[in-house]
């Protein structure tokens, strides 16, 4: 594997896509015939933060599918809109503008029941082969959070969610999607879930959620393929973009050409995320220009299914990653790429072919790259990858997260050396850097520890032991 070979392949898919999703916006913006405005007023909406107005609103949808490509579904500044679950269309223009905003309903009884469709418990706004739909604006979809925990956990920190809380954008089989530029607030679950969607351009979108709230990842794309995602500001308690092939949807494929760039992230999980659901493979990924302001890992991979992971690069990347308390998935680790069974009995994919390319950040954990068993990492380049390591939080340290498995422990005691890499094949270090802060635990060690690697190249690798006098710099055991 080359970088060369990865970004040459990955651009060409990605060129292809952002020339599809332009077109599609360029079509949708009215060629032909100028668009016609459907104003969720003229449908009977009041739009006074008080009044239920979802009916009014899919009223307004409804109209604006029927008259054609091309339609806007008007939401209008300065009003509140009070929703349950809306379905959303293909080749409209859903729009908040101004300062308009949704307000998620917390009443379960306006969301129906299960035999209504599944997803009016899923999503509050969702589609289902919606082709063609732009959902754009200045305005807020606000999730309303507090409403959907039902109090506060202070000994774990985080709070408890009540038994129904809904996820505030499901899109599922759609095509030529555009978000732009929206805000989405106090998600209660997961705030933008794209299942099986192909051609998908999110630009300038905002998500601004509840650190402590548990599951309120920032963007999941699930099974999809031709996707960018950026200039996105995301703050999040779970993931911030986690890329994911989930059980149950074989239909819609793998994962893969997927773009993420000039994106800020903070969350109290990981930051740029693949897996931890990998039931079929994801690939053609890349990752750049970003910035993680904190989390709980920095850059994560996270095998535990099936699928595999492969031509993944991430690059020109700073993150800061530390720990948080228990329940948060992570130890503060600075890059943590890892094939683990989900259970003892899983059959387990391969992670290969990846790039990390001029990386930098302080960390409280290690870089890990781990295989297991048959499931060798191999083909891994790490190319300028700087991190400082030391402890700044109250949490206690010198253990690695192995979570979600009940293959071997979830927690797993162990030193910190700068980066350990086990069970793992041909590995290249080209200019990688470890230093370590003023607060060295006695767990700190080296600041290289090799174990059961073959065909390991280090070129120009810089690093000392945390306690010199005690650790070398670099321990290699292959016995």
């Amino acid at each position: 594997m080359t970088g060369r070979t990865i970004n040459r392949r990955n651009t060409l898919g990605w060129m292809a896509a952002v020339t599809a999703v332009g077109a599609f916006a360029r079509r949708s913006a009215g060629a032909g015939r100028p668009p016609r405005v459907f104003d969720v007023h003229d449908h009977g909406a009041v739009g006074d933060g008080m009044t239920l107005d979802t009916l009014a609103i899919q009223r307004a949808v409804d109209a604006a599918v029927a008259w054609g490509e091309g339609a806007r579904v008007l939401l209008r500044a300065g009003r509140k809109y009070v929703i349950g679950p809306v379905r959303l269309a293909g080749g409209i223009d859903f729009h908040l503008a101004g300062d308009a905003e949704i307000m998620v309903s917390a009443d379960p009884a306006h969301y129906g029941t299960p035999q209504e469709g599944v997803l009016s418990l899923e999503g509050v706004l969702h589609a289902v082969g919606a082709n063609g739909l732009t959902i754009s604006g200045t305005g807020v979809i606000n999730g309303r959070s507090p409403e959907f925990m039902s109090g506060f956990d202070a000994e774990n920190e985080w709070w408890i969610p009540k038994s129904f809380r809904p996820r505030l954008l499901v899109l599922e089989n759609c095509e030529n999607l555009v978000i732009r530029d929206v805000t989405f607030s106090q998600a209660p679950s997961w705030t933008v879930h794209l299942l099986g969607c192909r051609h998908v351009l999110i630009d300038h979108v905002s998500i601004h959620n509840q650190p402590d709230v548990p599951n309120c990842d920032g963007i999941d794309p699930d099974h999809c393929q031709h996707v960018e995602i950026r200039n996105c500001h995301i703050v999040c308690g779970d993931d911030a973009i986690v890329i994911k092939t989930t059980a149950g949807h074989p239909q819609y494929g793998p994962s893969h050409d997927i773009t993420v760039r000039d994106c800020v992230l903070e969350t109290q999980d990981s930051g740029l995320k693949i897996g931890t659901e990998t039931t079929q493979d994801i690939h053609q990924i890349l990752f750049e220009r970003c910035r993680i302001v904190t989390g709980c890992r920095g850059l994560c991979i996270q095998l535990r299914d099936q699928g595999s992971v492969y031509d993944i690069v991430f690059r020109d990347i700073t993150f800061v990653s530390r720990y948080f308390s228990a329940p948060w998935w992570g130890r503060g680790e600075a890059i943590s790429f890892t094939a683990i069974p989900r259970t003892p009995t899983t059959t387990l994919g391969t992670i290969h072919d990846v790039l990390v390319q001029n990386v930098t950040g302080r960390a409280e954990n290690s870089i890990r790259i781990e295989g297991h068993g048959a499931s060798r990492i191999r083909n891994v380049t790490l190319d300028r990858v700087k991190v400082k390591l030391d402890r700044w939080t109250k949490y206690p340290g010198g253990m690695f997260d192995n979570r979600p498995t009940s293959a071997i422990d979830a927690i797993e005691k162990h030193g910190t050396p700068g980066m350990l890499i086990r069970h793992a094949d041909h590995i290249t270090l080209d200019h990688c850097q470890v230093e370590w802060g003023d607060n060295r635990p006695d767990y700190f060690t080296h600041a290289l520890q090799v174990e059961d690697v073959t065909a390991l190249v280090n070129t120009g690798f810089v690093g000392e032991a945390a306690h010199p006098a005690r650790d070398p710099a670099i321990r290699v055991s292959n016995g």
